[in-house]
This record gives structure tokens, sequence and C-alpha cells, in this order.
């Protein structure tokens, strides 16, 4: 019997996932409700951490508490979230539509703390790649922030924000 609500609920997050990929494929992605925003954050968060090719355990153990501290959620819902979002991510075409969910669901005063958490995540491995950088401009940028915003974003985790 628990198999088949194992069943049920793998059914319900595959279609969780097929819903959020063909809104997020569209030409204009609609506003995310809270949820699925969640779900476009902690999946972001993942292609930054995976951007240079290394995806460690401080950058998923940093994943985790900024989700829990963005949404309230315990360290397992977190951790549960950031589960979900690396199957997103892995199958997520760009990070234009994540980034543009975000932007359409996050007020513009709210987005430096989201390059904060991004840059948490990004210097989690005490690394600063090249690569997720690259995408950290990208993303500041798509999010209408500026390369100023992003570098005091940085600097405020650097000096032990997040």
């Amino acid at each position: 019997m628990s198999g088949l609500a194992g069943c049920g609920r793998l059914a319900y997050i595959c279609a969780m996932f097929e819903a959020l990929l063909r809104r997020m494929m569209a030409p204009a992605p609609n506003r995310l409700p809270d949820p699925e925003a969640h779900l476009a954050l902690a999946a972001l968060l993942v292609r930054i951490a995976r951007a240079d090719n290394d995806y460690s355990v401080a950058e998923m153990a940093r994943i985790d508490r900024v989700l829990s501290s963005h949404y309230t959620l315990s360290p397992f819902a977190a951790a549960k979230l950031r589960a979900e979002a690396e199957v997103l991510e892995a199958e997520a075409p760009d990070t234009v539509r994540f980034t543009r969910a975000l932007k359409e669901a996050v007020a513009h005063e709210d987005r430096a703390g989201l390059m904060q958490s991004l840059w948490a995540v990004a210097l989690a491995d005490g690394n600063r790649a090249a690569e997720e950088e690259q995408v950290l401009r990208l993303v500041a940028n798509l999010l209408g922030l500026t390369d100023r915003d992003s570098a005091l974003a940085r600097q405020a985790v650097q000096r032990g924000g997040l």
C-alpha cells in the first residue's frame, strides 16, 4: 500500500515539474505562485552551484540554509525543496526562464537580497569560480540589477551576511 502512495507522490511531483517547465518554456511566463517561485529560486541556486562543475556539500548546505531562511522552512523541508530543484535544474533549458519567473515574483527592491543569496551559494565552497561569476553577472542583469548591485551583494556576503 505504501508503494502505491509513493507512486502517487511521484506522479504528483512529475506533474508539478511538467507544469512548471511548460510555463517556463512559454514565450512570456506568467507570474509564478509562491510554491513555484520557491522552486524557481531553489533551481537557480542549484544552477549557480553547479556552474563550475563542482557541486559541493558546502554548496548544498548553503542552499538549504538560504531556502530555510527565505521561506521559514525546517531543515528537512529545505533539503526536500533543494532535491526537487536539482531535478528541475537538470531538465530546464536555460537560466533566463528562472530569472524571468523570479523577476515577476519578486519586487525590485527585494532582488538585492536574492543576489546575496546567490553569492552566498557561489562562495560557499571557498572558491570564486569564473563560471559561477559569469552566471551571476547574467542573473543580475536579467533581474534588473547592475554590476554594482551584484558587487555590493557579494561584499555583504563576504562580510558575513548569509
